[in-house]
Protein backbone atom coordinates (compact mmCIF):
# COMPACT_ATOMS: atom_id res chain seq x y z
CA UNK A 1 0.00 0.00 0.00
CA UNK A 2 2.52 2.52 0.57
CA UNK A 3 4.69 1.92 -2.66
CA UNK A 4 0.89 3.03 -4.42
CA UNK A 5 0.88 5.99 -1.98
CA UNK A 6 4.10 7.12 -2.90
CA UNK A 7 3.15 6.52 -6.58
CA UNK A 8 0.29 8.13 -6.60
CA UNK A 9 1.78 11.38 -5.12
CA UNK A 10 4.64 11.37 -6.97
CA UNK A 11 2.32 11.51 -10.55
CA UNK A 12 0.29 14.42 -8.89
CA UNK A 13 3.87 16.22 -8.34
CA UNK A 14 4.55 15.56 -11.94
CA UNK A 15 1.34 16.92 -13.06
CA UNK A 16 1.27 19.48 -10.98
CA UNK A 17 4.71 20.48 -11.99
CA UNK A 18 3.86 20.45 -15.74
CA UNK A 19 0.63 22.73 -15.98
CA UNK A 20 2.15 25.48 -13.23
CA UNK A 21 5.66 25.28 -16.23
CA UNK A 22 2.64 25.60 -18.84
CA UNK A 23 1.05 28.59 -16.89
CA UNK A 24 4.29 30.36 -16.84
CA UNK A 25 5.77 29.34 -20.54
CA UNK A 26 2.10 30.70 -22.01
CA UNK A 27 2.34 34.80 -20.84
CA UNK A 28 6.34 34.37 -21.33
CA UNK A 29 5.96 32.91 -25.56
CA UNK A 30 3.08 35.54 -25.51
CA UNK A 31 5.22 38.62 -24.36
CA UNK A 32 8.41 37.28 -26.08
CA UNK A 33 6.46 37.08 -29.80
CA UNK A 34 5.15 41.25 -28.97
CA UNK A 35 8.96 41.95 -27.95
CA UNK A 36 10.15 39.93 -30.68
CA UNK A 37 7.51 41.27 -33.36
CA UNK A 38 8.12 45.32 -32.22
CA UNK A 39 11.94 44.61 -32.62
CA UNK A 40 11.67 43.14 -35.85
CA UNK A 41 9.20 46.03 -37.47
CA UNK A 42 11.69 48.79 -35.70
CA UNK A 43 14.73 46.71 -37.93
CA UNK A 44 12.38 46.53 -41.00
CA UNK A 45 11.63 49.91 -40.48
CA UNK A 46 15.15 51.09 -39.97
CA UNK A 47 16.96 49.98 -43.07
CA UNK A 48 14.06 50.91 -44.95
CA UNK A 49 14.95 54.47 -43.99
CA UNK A 50 18.73 53.76 -44.49
CA UNK A 51 17.51 53.22 -48.16
CA UNK A 52 16.19 56.30 -48.37
CA UNK A 53 19.49 58.33 -47.31
CA UNK A 54 21.13 56.44 -49.76
CA UNK A 55 18.75 57.43 -52.42
CA UNK A 56 18.45 61.03 -51.01
CA UNK A 57 21.86 61.06 -50.84
CA UNK A 58 22.08 60.29 -54.23
CA UNK A 59 19.78 63.22 -55.36
CA UNK A 60 21.92 65.97 -53.72
CA UNK A 61 24.12 66.78 -56.60
CA UNK A 62 21.09 65.96 -58.94
CA UNK A 63 19.79 69.14 -57.59
CA UNK A 64 22.95 71.25 -57.75
CA UNK A 65 23.48 70.01 -61.39
CA UNK A 66 20.45 70.75 -62.66
CA UNK A 67 20.67 74.64 -60.81
CA UNK A 68 24.16 74.55 -62.45
CA UNK A 69 22.11 73.69 -65.95
CA UNK A 70 20.01 76.15 -65.55
CA UNK A 71 22.58 79.06 -65.14
CA UNK A 72 24.79 77.84 -67.99
CA UNK A 73 21.18 77.84 -70.31
CA UNK A 74 20.60 81.14 -69.35
CA UNK A 75 23.88 82.24 -70.29
CA UNK A 76 23.23 80.91 -73.23
CA UNK A 77 25.12 77.42 -73.19
CA UNK A 78 24.02 75.18 -75.06
CA UNK A 79 25.95 72.06 -73.76
CA UNK A 80 25.28 70.06 -70.52
CA UNK A 81 27.63 70.29 -68.38
CA UNK A 82 29.70 67.20 -67.01
CA UNK A 83 28.30 66.95 -63.47
CA UNK A 84 24.65 66.62 -64.48
CA UNK A 85 25.14 63.40 -67.00
CA UNK A 86 27.35 62.13 -63.88
CA UNK A 87 24.51 63.07 -61.32
CA UNK A 88 21.84 60.95 -63.55
CA UNK A 89 23.52 57.83 -64.05
CA UNK A 90 24.07 58.14 -59.98
CA UNK A 91 20.57 58.48 -59.65
CA UNK A 92 19.25 56.34 -62.07
CA UNK A 93 21.98 53.70 -60.76
CA UNK A 94 20.30 53.73 -57.19
CA UNK A 95 17.18 53.82 -58.37
CA UNK A 96 17.30 50.90 -60.38
CA UNK A 97 18.11 48.94 -57.10
CA UNK A 98 16.14 50.83 -54.64
CA UNK A 99 13.23 52.26 -56.81
CA UNK A 100 10.19 49.28 -56.67
CA UNK A 101 10.94 49.13 -52.71
CA UNK A 102 10.77 52.76 -52.66
CA UNK A 103 8.10 53.56 -55.14
CA UNK A 104 10.14 56.12 -57.29
CA UNK A 105 10.76 54.21 -60.43
CA UNK A 106 7.69 56.57 -62.36
CA UNK A 107 8.72 59.78 -60.72
CA UNK A 108 12.25 59.25 -61.80
CA UNK A 109 11.45 58.31 -65.07
CA UNK A 110 9.41 61.06 -65.86
CA UNK A 111 12.04 63.57 -64.37
CA UNK A 112 14.64 61.80 -66.36
CA UNK A 113 12.89 62.64 -69.31
CA UNK A 114 12.28 65.92 -69.23
CA UNK A 115 15.78 66.50 -68.32
CA UNK A 116 16.53 64.55 -71.92
CA UNK A 117 14.75 67.23 -72.89
CA UNK A 118 15.86 70.26 -71.59
CA UNK A 119 19.01 71.13 -74.20
CA UNK A 120 16.48 71.34 -76.66
CA UNK A 121 14.94 73.93 -75.57
CA UNK A 122 15.08 76.99 -77.15
CA UNK A 123 12.89 80.34 -77.24
CA UNK A 124 13.34 83.52 -74.64
CA UNK A 125 15.14 82.95 -71.54
CA UNK A 126 11.58 83.33 -69.57
CA UNK A 127 10.48 80.32 -71.68
CA UNK A 128 13.85 78.29 -71.20
CA UNK A 129 13.52 79.28 -66.91
CA UNK A 130 9.64 78.04 -67.07
CA UNK A 131 11.36 74.69 -68.75
CA UNK A 132 14.23 74.70 -66.26
CA UNK A 133 11.51 75.56 -63.14
CA UNK A 134 9.16 72.36 -64.32
CA UNK A 135 12.36 70.23 -64.08
CA UNK A 136 13.31 71.81 -60.38
CA UNK A 137 9.59 70.92 -59.28
CA UNK A 138 9.77 67.56 -60.40
CA UNK A 139 13.22 67.00 -58.47
CA UNK A 140 11.41 68.52 -55.39
CA UNK A 141 8.51 66.24 -55.64
CA UNK A 142 11.00 63.12 -56.04
CA UNK A 143 12.90 63.98 -52.85
CA UNK A 144 9.37 64.14 -51.23
CA UNK A 145 8.60 60.58 -52.37
CA UNK A 146 11.61 59.21 -51.33
CA UNK A 147 11.23 60.67 -47.98
CA UNK A 148 7.21 59.91 -47.30
CA UNK A 149 8.05 56.08 -48.65
CA UNK A 150 11.29 55.46 -46.78
CA UNK A 151 9.64 56.07 -43.22
CA UNK A 152 11.75 59.27 -42.58
CA UNK A 153 9.19 61.04 -42.19
CA UNK A 154 7.91 59.10 -39.46
CA UNK A 155 10.82 58.26 -37.80
CA UNK A 156 9.68 58.06 -33.97
CA UNK A 157 12.91 59.46 -32.87
CA UNK A 158 12.84 63.59 -33.22
CA UNK A 159 16.49 64.05 -34.39
CA UNK A 160 15.63 62.17 -37.34
CA UNK A 161 12.75 63.39 -37.81
CA UNK A 162 14.01 66.90 -38.20
CA UNK A 163 17.27 65.90 -40.22
CA UNK A 164 15.22 64.52 -42.73
CA UNK A 165 12.79 67.04 -43.07
CA UNK A 166 15.89 69.50 -43.50
CA UNK A 167 17.54 67.32 -46.04
CA UNK A 168 14.86 65.82 -47.99
CA UNK A 169 12.40 69.72 -48.33
CA UNK A 170 14.85 72.67 -46.91
CA UNK A 171 18.09 71.89 -48.10
CA UNK A 172 16.41 71.08 -51.99
CA UNK A 173 13.99 74.07 -51.85
CA UNK A 174 17.27 76.55 -50.74
CA UNK A 175 18.95 75.21 -54.22
CA UNK A 176 17.15 75.30 -56.18
CA UNK A 177 15.48 78.70 -54.73
CA UNK A 178 18.91 80.06 -54.68
CA UNK A 179 19.81 79.62 -58.19
CA UNK A 180 16.43 80.81 -59.11
CA UNK A 181 17.29 83.91 -57.85
CA UNK A 182 20.79 84.23 -59.20
CA UNK A 183 19.12 83.77 -62.35
CA UNK A 184 16.46 86.13 -62.43
CA UNK A 185 18.76 88.82 -60.80
CA UNK A 186 20.26 88.66 -64.48
CA UNK A 187 17.38 88.09 -66.68
CA UNK A 188 15.93 91.19 -64.36
CA UNK A 189 19.25 93.44 -65.43
CA UNK A 190 18.86 92.70 -68.96
CA UNK A 191 15.12 93.18 -69.28
CA UNK A 192 12.96 96.40 -70.06
CA UNK A 193 9.35 97.07 -69.56
CA UNK A 194 6.90 94.91 -69.07
CA UNK A 195 9.06 91.89 -69.41
CA UNK A 196 11.07 93.20 -66.09
CA UNK A 197 8.79 94.05 -64.37
CA UNK A 198 7.08 90.00 -64.52
CA UNK A 199 10.63 88.91 -64.14
CA UNK A 200 11.23 91.31 -60.83
CA UNK A 201 7.78 89.72 -59.46
CA UNK A 202 9.05 86.34 -59.87
CA UNK A 203 12.88 87.50 -58.15
CA UNK A 204 11.11 88.71 -55.49
CA UNK A 205 9.09 85.36 -54.82
CA UNK A 206 12.25 83.43 -55.22
CA UNK A 207 14.21 86.01 -52.46
CA UNK A 208 10.82 85.37 -50.21
CA UNK A 209 11.21 81.16 -51.20
CA UNK A 210 14.63 81.52 -49.86
CA UNK A 211 13.91 83.19 -46.75
CA UNK A 212 11.25 80.98 -45.73
CA UNK A 213 13.31 77.66 -46.90
CA UNK A 214 16.37 79.20 -44.80
CA UNK A 215 14.30 80.02 -41.66
CA UNK A 216 12.55 76.45 -41.70
CA UNK A 217 15.89 74.75 -42.05
CA UNK A 218 17.19 76.56 -39.22
CA UNK A 219 14.42 75.59 -36.96
CA UNK A 220 14.67 71.61 -38.19
CA UNK A 221 17.92 71.47 -37.32
CA UNK A 222 18.12 73.13 -34.43
CA UNK A 223 15.04 70.83 -32.98
CA UNK A 224 17.35 68.04 -34.14
CA UNK A 225 20.45 69.33 -31.98
CA UNK A 226 17.96 69.91 -28.93
CA UNK A 227 16.58 66.39 -28.88
CA UNK A 228 19.27 64.44 -29.92
CA UNK A 229 21.65 61.47 -27.97
CA UNK A 230 24.60 62.18 -30.97
CA UNK A 231 27.80 63.04 -29.42
CA UNK A 232 28.57 64.98 -33.02
CA UNK A 233 25.64 66.21 -34.30
CA UNK A 234 25.47 69.57 -32.71
CA UNK A 235 29.26 70.84 -33.53
CA UNK A 236 29.12 69.66 -37.16
CA UNK A 237 25.63 71.18 -37.99
CA UNK A 238 26.60 74.36 -36.07
CA UNK A 239 29.47 74.89 -38.05
CA UNK A 240 27.90 73.98 -41.05
CA UNK A 241 24.77 75.93 -40.32
CA UNK A 242 26.68 78.86 -40.21
CA UNK A 243 28.25 79.06 -43.13
CA UNK A 244 25.26 78.43 -45.18
CA UNK A 245 23.63 81.27 -43.46
CA UNK A 246 26.83 83.22 -44.47
CA UNK A 247 26.38 82.43 -47.68
CA UNK A 248 22.26 83.24 -47.82
CA UNK A 249 23.05 86.96 -46.43
CA UNK A 250 25.97 87.61 -49.27
CA UNK A 251 23.52 86.02 -51.63
CA UNK A 252 20.59 88.94 -49.98
CA UNK A 253 23.44 91.92 -50.38
CA UNK A 254 23.78 91.18 -54.09
CA UNK A 255 20.59 90.84 -54.98
CA UNK A 256 19.93 94.15 -53.35
CA UNK A 257 15.55 93.87 -52.33
CA UNK A 258 13.91 96.97 -53.84
CA UNK A 259 16.88 97.97 -55.80
CA UNK A 260 18.98 97.00 -58.78
CA UNK A 261 20.68 93.78 -58.12
CA UNK A 262 24.39 93.35 -58.22
CA UNK A 263 25.10 90.65 -60.86
CA UNK A 264 28.32 90.04 -59.83
CA UNK A 265 28.16 89.99 -56.34
CA UNK A 266 25.57 87.61 -56.55
CA UNK A 267 27.34 85.26 -59.22
CA UNK A 268 30.19 85.17 -56.06
CA UNK A 269 27.73 84.55 -53.53
CA UNK A 270 25.96 81.84 -55.56
CA UNK A 271 29.21 79.99 -55.63
CA UNK A 272 29.63 79.54 -52.20
CA UNK A 273 26.31 78.95 -51.31
CA UNK A 274 26.16 76.05 -53.21
CA UNK A 275 29.43 74.79 -51.89
CA UNK A 276 28.17 75.45 -48.32
CA UNK A 277 24.59 73.87 -49.08
CA UNK A 278 26.63 70.70 -50.58
CA UNK A 279 28.96 70.82 -47.28
CA UNK A 280 25.70 71.02 -44.92
CA UNK A 281 23.78 68.17 -47.12
CA UNK A 282 26.70 66.00 -46.70
CA UNK A 283 27.18 66.42 -43.11
CA UNK A 284 23.33 66.44 -42.43
CA UNK A 285 22.92 62.74 -44.31
CA UNK A 286 26.12 61.49 -42.50
CA UNK A 287 24.71 62.02 -39.21
CA UNK A 288 21.42 60.45 -39.47
CA UNK A 289 23.45 57.86 -41.23
CA UNK A 290 25.19 57.31 -37.83
CA UNK A 291 21.78 57.45 -35.35
CA UNK A 292 20.35 54.73 -37.68
CA UNK A 293 23.03 52.69 -37.44
CA UNK A 294 23.54 53.41 -33.80
CA UNK A 295 19.21 52.14 -33.55
CA UNK A 296 20.35 48.75 -35.53
CA UNK A 297 23.05 48.26 -33.00
CA UNK A 298 20.46 48.86 -29.87
CA UNK A 299 18.08 46.28 -31.90
CA UNK A 300 20.11 43.67 -32.55
CA UNK A 301 21.24 43.66 -29.00
CA UNK A 302 17.79 43.70 -27.95
CA UNK A 303 17.12 40.63 -30.35
CA UNK A 304 19.86 38.48 -28.67
CA UNK A 305 18.67 39.65 -25.39
CA UNK A 306 15.04 38.35 -26.31
CA UNK A 307 15.91 35.39 -27.63
CA UNK A 308 18.82 34.51 -24.09
CA UNK A 309 15.97 34.94 -21.81
CA UNK A 310 13.43 32.89 -23.86
CA UNK A 311 15.71 30.08 -24.15
CA UNK A 312 16.34 30.25 -20.37
CA UNK A 313 12.92 30.44 -19.91
CA UNK A 314 12.51 26.77 -21.76
CA UNK A 315 15.49 25.69 -20.14
CA UNK A 316 13.98 25.73 -16.66
CA UNK A 317 10.69 24.64 -17.83
CA UNK A 318 12.11 21.80 -19.18
CA UNK A 319 13.66 21.30 -16.11
CA UNK A 320 10.81 21.64 -13.92
CA UNK A 321 9.11 19.09 -16.30
CA UNK A 322 12.23 16.63 -16.28
CA UNK A 323 13.68 16.59 -12.43
CA UNK A 324 10.65 15.13 -10.70
CA UNK A 325 10.56 12.31 -13.36
CA UNK A 326 14.02 11.00 -13.33
CA UNK A 327 14.24 11.22 -9.50
CA UNK A 328 13.68 8.10 -7.55
CA UNK A 329 11.59 8.13 -4.10
CA UNK A 330 13.43 7.03 -0.77
CA UNK A 331 12.86 3.14 -0.13
CA UNK A 332 10.85 2.33 2.94
CA UNK A 333 12.67 1.85 5.95
CA UNK A 334 12.38 -2.35 7.03
CA UNK A 335 9.92 -3.25 9.68
CA UNK A 336 11.81 -4.47 12.75
CA UNK A 337 10.27 -7.35 14.86
CA UNK A 338 8.03 -6.96 17.79
CA UNK A 339 9.55 -9.87 19.60
CA UNK A 340 13.25 -8.54 19.11
CA UNK A 341 12.27 -4.67 19.93
CA UNK A 342 13.43 -2.73 22.89
CA UNK A 343 16.77 -5.82 22.88
CA UNK A 344 19.60 -5.65 21.47
CA UNK A 345 20.42 -9.30 21.80
CA UNK A 346 19.65 -11.55 19.31
CA UNK A 347 17.01 -14.27 19.13
CA UNK A 348 17.55 -17.70 21.21
CA UNK A 349 17.50 -21.09 19.77
CA UNK A 350 15.17 -22.93 21.28
CA UNK A 351 16.61 -26.15 20.45
CA UNK A 352 19.68 -25.53 22.10
CA UNK A 353 19.60 -26.34 25.74
CA UNK A 354 20.96 -24.27 29.17
CA UNK A 355 23.96 -26.39 28.45
CA UNK A 356 24.74 -25.73 25.08
CA UNK A 357 23.34 -29.43 24.62
CA UNK A 358 20.91 -30.54 22.47
CA UNK A 359 17.68 -30.24 24.11
CA UNK A 360 15.45 -33.63 23.50
CA UNK A 361 12.43 -32.01 24.15
CA UNK A 362 12.24 -29.24 22.13
CA UNK A 363 10.94 -31.25 18.94
CA UNK A 364 7.46 -32.02 21.26
CA UNK A 365 7.41 -28.41 21.84
CA UNK A 366 5.42 -27.39 25.18
CA UNK A 367 3.93 -30.73 26.08
CA UNK A 368 7.39 -31.83 26.16
CA UNK A 369 8.31 -29.07 28.48
CA UNK A 370 5.40 -28.99 30.50
CA UNK A 371 6.17 -33.39 31.05
CA UNK A 372 9.97 -32.22 32.06
CA UNK A 373 8.69 -29.53 34.98
CA UNK A 374 6.27 -32.99 36.39
CA UNK A 375 9.17 -34.84 36.57
CA UNK A 376 11.18 -32.52 38.32
CA UNK A 377 7.99 -31.72 40.81
CA UNK A 378 8.15 -35.93 41.70
CA UNK A 379 11.42 -35.76 42.49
Amino acid sequence: MTVSVDSRRSRTRSALAAVLTVLILVPTGVLFTRVWNDVSDSVESSELEQKGIEYITALSPLISALAENQSSALAGVNTTPGSLAAAITAVNSVDQRLGAELGTRDRWTGLKQKIDLLPKETGAPATLLEAHVEVAELALALYETVRDNSDLLHDPDNDIAHLAEAVAVDLPTTVIQVSRMGDLSQLVAKAKGQQQDALAAQFAAALLEVNTSVGSLTDNLQEAVDDTNSPTLSGNLVTGLDTFRRGVESLTRGANPGGAPNPATMVTAQSQLQLSLANLTGITNREMARLLEARLDDLDYREIEALVVAGAAVLLALAAIVIPLTGRSRPAPARRSKRNSGSGEAPRDLTVGAGGEPDPYAMYGEAATNQRERSGALR
